[in-house]
């Protein structure tokens, strides 16, 4: 059984720290506008990702005897982990390219984290069918896994609008780099894991 606490970790890390729309923008709004800017885009997933969660885990939990149809899903958010984990290795210094508009900072956040495919494929893919596992094993793991989430991905998102204010060099920084190749690392290792996982719902493992 996959721990819900390091799951939540290693993903929300990575979520948190991998290039994106939502990061470029954390980083835009903060060197434009102020950390204060950057922080309130790093809090929208908070307001995003409830629907969506919510959606997911109830057709989830619908299909809960489907065997087949889940192991299907755990073996596509190995691939989505693997292909995550091998732009983690692969990264390379980020380039910043900063737009001049008034600072509406959430409603900017929102927009661009609802208009992004990455939360619906992590959900359906990933996060909700581990949700759905945490549940049966007691909440105390629910609440492992969704908290060290969002803990994570909008923890590492703050601190790069910190690093950020203090140095716009830091995206490009070695530092950077060598946590993006970590994280590449511990997500590789946890697509393999749900690789395992979907085979032996599928009966093959």
């Amino acid at each position: 059984m996959i721990d819900f606490l390091t799951a939540g970790l290693v993903l929300g890390c990575s979520a948190g720290f991998s290039p994106g729309p939502l990061l470029m923008l954390v980083i835009s709004e903060t060197l434009t506008h102020g950390t204060r800017s950057g922080v309130r885009v790093a809090l929208s997933p908070i307001i995003t990702d409830f629907p969506i969660i919510a959606a997911t885990l109830l057709l989830l939990m619908n299909l809960s005897g489907y065997h087949g149809i889940l192991g299907g899903l755990s073996l596509a958010g190995g691939l989505f982990v693997l292909y995550t984990g091998y732009h983690s290795l692969t990264a390379r210094p980020v380039q910043l390219d900063l737009p001049k508009e008034p600072p509406k900072s959430l409603r900017k956040g929102v927009l661009t984290n609802l208009l992004s495919p990455h939360p619906y494929l992590f959900w359906i893919t990933v996060g909700a069918p581990l949700l759905t596992r945490s549940l049966k094993v007691g909440p105390a793991a629910f609440v492992a896994f969704i908290g060290s989430f969002y803990l994570c991905l909008v923890g590492a998102k703050i601190v790069l609008a910190l690093a950020v204010g203090r140095s716009r060099a830091f995206m490009g920084s070695r530092a950077y780099l060598w946590i993006m190749r970590l994280l590449g690392a511990l997500l590789t290792f946890f697509a393999l894991l749900l690789f395992r996982e979907g085979l032996k719902l599928l009966g093959v493992g």
